[in-house]
């Protein structure tokens, strides 16, 4: 996933609110948005193409008022082949009864195993986040407010960035907090496919042509592109909705929506 706005305690109807698409090559595997079989309380899209077998995730909830989300970092010439596949941090959350910051502090203490990360993880109390490439690695708690999370840094002003967040907040805040309310705006956000300006493009050690391509909010090339793109709203008393449109390179290709109540404090 390589574009994540989330409002956090930002809304009087909502605890937190999500708006994300994950970038990936079309032929890696990925299961849709679902109940996890062999994790009943687990709500997420599945990767298939690890090659450790993990069947990780990108982002989800789980029941007990959950929530977990992660991104790559972009430092290629840090990256290595063989490594763990870094949607086994959301998924082991998920799947997991510890507290944000203890969570994170234990992946902290042993996250060399990994190509370059960023983790969003919630109990729907906190909200923490860590990368073990940026930031000095430390872990810390966001206050509430509207934030975005590409591949740098949270709240590093890329483009999309920066545009996303300004975009995602006007829809937040035209939102009233109704199940029914204002979803396709949120979509509008994330489908943009407007590049950046030249001037504009992050240096990030990529081909130029190719940082100008991923500039968008809405990534389509051959081969490589957004895969899906998912809305999240949790309310005050735990009611979620949850809507996944999953797309190939010719365009949509299915759309699933569910909603339900998640544990809060």
């Amino acid at each position: 996933m390589c574009l994540i706005l989330l409002a956090w305690r930002a809304h009087p109807a909502y605890r937190l609110v999500v708006a994300a698409n994950r970038d990936e090559f079309y032929q890696r595997p990925a299961a849709a948005m679902d109940w996890w079989g062999d994790a009943p309380e687990v709500l997420a899209g599945r990767d298939l193409g690890a090659p450790d077998g993990a069947g990780g995730t990108w982002m989800g909830v789980a029941r007990a008022g959950r929530f977990a989300a992660v991104t790559n970092v972009r430092m290629p010439t840090a990256t290595r082949s063989v490594t763990r596949s870094r949607g086994e941090l959301p998924a082991r959350y998920l799947r997991g009864a510890q507290a944000p910051g203890e969570f994170l502090d234990e992946i902290a203490a042993d996250d060399g195993d990994f190509n370059g990360f960023n983790l969003l993880v919630s109990d729907l109390s906190m909200l923490w986040w860590h990368s073990n490439r940026v930031a000095a690695g430390t872990p810390r708690s966001l206050t509430p407010g509207v934030h975005g999370l590409s591949n740098a840094a949270l709240d590093t002003p890329w483009p999309k960035v920066r545009t996303g967040v300004a975009a995602f907040t006007e829809v937040v805040t035209a939102d009233a907090g109704q199940p029914d309310a204002l979803l396709e705006p949120y979509f509008g956000v994330l489908s943009d496919r407007q590049h950046a300006a030249e001037e504009d493009l992050p240096e990030t050690g990529i081909p130029r042509e190719w940082e100008r391509v991923v500039s968008a909010r809405f990534i389509s090339s051959p081969g490589y592109g957004t895969r899906s793109s998912t809305v999240l709203r949790v309310r005050l008393d735990g009611r979620f909705d949850m809507t996944e449109r999953s797309f190939e390179p010719t365009g949509k290709v299915e759309e699933r929506a569910l909603r339900g109540t998640l544990a809060v404090r």
